[in-house]
């Protein structure tokens, strides 16, 4: 097995979740222990940065960097200019968003998990592409393509349970259950997240569900 591994940026295929598109260098490299992402802006005034705040229990801060072009921060609603060579760090709580201001712009997101606790990958770059027709309520055709992301039973539980929303908005009970199972097995903590996710009301009823989300 290679000790290290070398990429250009470009050779990162990037993935387009219907919002920023980016390039996953953490799933890439089979980085274990922190995440990292890059976005590149196609044109002046793209949206580099999903707005957000990592306000669950398990965030952690993020650093930026702004590799390239000029980027503008916005940080809990003040502005800050960012041109290459920019370090922005964010602990989390923070409400955040980047925009290029000229195309070309490339930022690196660099994360890690929450304060005293080891990072923990969540596959959400494996399930991205997906979330725009969970969002528009393509639920069967969302399921569908969630299966091949499963085939070699990834070590990610928030993989196994956006599948398992998906198949219980999609009516596939049974699936769904198994799915579920499978994520709180990993992650033990989705259980109390299950219990109130209005995507698994389907479930609900099912004897196996108290059985799932007690264990």
């Amino acid at each position: 097995m290679a000790r290290f591994a070398v990429a250009q940026l470009d050779a990162i295929e990037e993935i387009d979740d219907g919002r920023c598109p980016f390039r996953p260098v953490r799933h890439h490299f089979g980085i274990m222990t922190f995440g990292v992402n890059a976005m590149t802006a196609r044109a002046d005034g793209d949206r580099l940065i999903n707005e957000h705040a990592e306000a669950e229990p398990d965030s952690g801060e993020e650093l930026y960097f702004v590799v390239s072009g000029d980027a503008s921060f916005e940080l809990d609603g003040a502005t800050h200019d960012a041109p290459a060579g920019t370090f922005v760090h964010v602990p989390a709580g923070v409400r955040r968003t980047a925009f290029a201001r000229q195309a070309g712009t490339t930022v690196l997101a660099i994360g890690g998990g929450p304060a005293g606790k080891p990072y923990q990958p969540s596959g959400w770059e494996l399930f991205a592409p997906l979330l725009a027709l969970f969002e528009s309520g393509e639920y069967e055709q969302g399921a569908d393509r969630a299966q091949a992301l499963l085939a070699n039973d990834p070590p990610y539980a928030a993989v196994y349970y956006n599948t398992a929303c998906l198949e219980s908005r999609a009516g596939r009970v049974d699936a769904a259950l198994t799915h579920l199972r499978r994520a709180i097995e990993l992650s033990p903590p989705l259980a109390e997240l299950a219990r109130r996710d209005d995507d698994l009301a389907a479930l609900r009823e099912h004897p196996a569900f108290t059985e799932i989300v007690s264990s």
